[in-house]
């Protein structure tokens, strides 16, 4: 089923919901149609554009839902290429904390870092400073939509601009 991305009010990205849940919205009179694909929902009755995006006929204020700290999800965030040497991986990558947990380190995506195995084998227990391995990174926690949307290439292009609101550079190079 195709997906719509749901804008509030203020036109910020809310949500993604499925074709279905946006149509409800719009005969509901809760939201109107931003951007249509081609092509036409049709009943005895009614006939609709296919929205592609759509906004809130009034402001929903609620928290910015966080992204869930995973292996998967640092290995993506990090785009799966190793914080210290910069070789790019696949299914052979490790997460490596930056401080070891042996060390106090804690389980954040502040303090993880996607890592080849060589480089965590090298690294062992040790600091970055320590182990002489510089990061390449600065590990940040995510934002939730660029991260859904953005990272894994799934966004129509009508809906870049309305994502452009956010900050998709979800790494910073430590300079």
């Amino acid at each position: 089923m195709q997906s719509v991305l749901v804008l509030n009010f203020t036109y910020e990205a809310l949500s993604i919901v499925d074709l279905r849940r946006a149509v409800r919205l719009v005969f509901a009179g809760k939201a109107e149609i931003v951007h249509a694909d081609a092509g036409e929902m049709r009943s005895s009755r009614v006939a609709i554009r296919m929205p592609s995006i759509v906004r809130m006929l009034y402001y929903i204020r609620r928290r910015r839902p966080r992204v869930p700290l995973t292996k998967k999800n640092v290995l993506l965030r990090d785009a799966y290429r190793c914080a210290y040497c910069g070789v790019r991986g696949d299914r052979s990558m490790t997460v490596d904390h930056v401080i070891p947990r042996s060390r106090g380190g804690a389980s954040t995506f502040e303090n993880l870092v996607a890592c080849c195995s060589e480089c965590n084998s090298r690294k062992r227990d040790r600091t970055p400073d320590e182990a002489r391995m510089p990061l390449r990174i600065r590990p940040r926690e995510p934002q939730h939509i660029p991260y859904v949307i953005i990272e894994r290439h799934t966004a129509p292009d009508e809906w870049a601009k309305y994502l452009s609101l956010y900050n998709v550079r979800i790494e910073q190079r430590v300079g």
